[in-house]
């Protein structure tokens, strides 16, 4: 596969699947013993743990992802994202707190024969979580 070719499965992964809800697309763009190397808790392994990882997502949090930068070289592609949703289910056990969240990330995916094979990734948790309200922020502190 291109370099291009791997960014479009990525591509799809966030447009198509986590932004739309196309869970189904998970079987055309990821392969059977995906890896995931940063699990949510009760996610498990394999293409059953990030359908069960994207449906956690989805319904707790309503994410939109804004792909800011697509970079790729070899079999990895990289994003860097923003996120932005509101809390409106049960997350890693936090009951829905109805408030809105924006923060930033970066991906590392690793594409074989046109599937995301593994991932890993690096997400600002903390301004996410004082933004919902769960631990104090810098305003509400002193």
């Amino acid at each position: 596969m291109s370099i291009e070719a791997n960014k479009q499965v990525v591509r799809r992964f966030y447009e198509e699947v986590l932004n739309s809800g196309k869970i189904e697309a998970l079987e055309e763009l990821a392969v059977t013993n995906y890896q995931e190397h940063d699990m949510l808790p009760g996610q498990g392994d394999g293409l059953a743990g990030l359908r069960k990882r994207v449906t956690m997502l989805r319904t707790a949090l309503t994410p939109r992802f804004e792909l800011d930068d697509v970079i790729a070289e070899g079999d990895r592609v990289v994003v860097r994202w923003t996120n932005s949703g509101t809390h409106v289910g049960d997350f890693m056990g936090a009951p829905a707190t109805g408030r809105s969240f924006r923060i930033a990330g970066v991906d590392v995916h690793r594409v074989q024969d046109g599937k995301m094979a593994e991932h890993w990734h690096v997400v600002d948790q903390l301004s996410m979580l004082q933004q919902l309200g769960l631990i104090p922020s810098n305003e509400s502190v002193g």
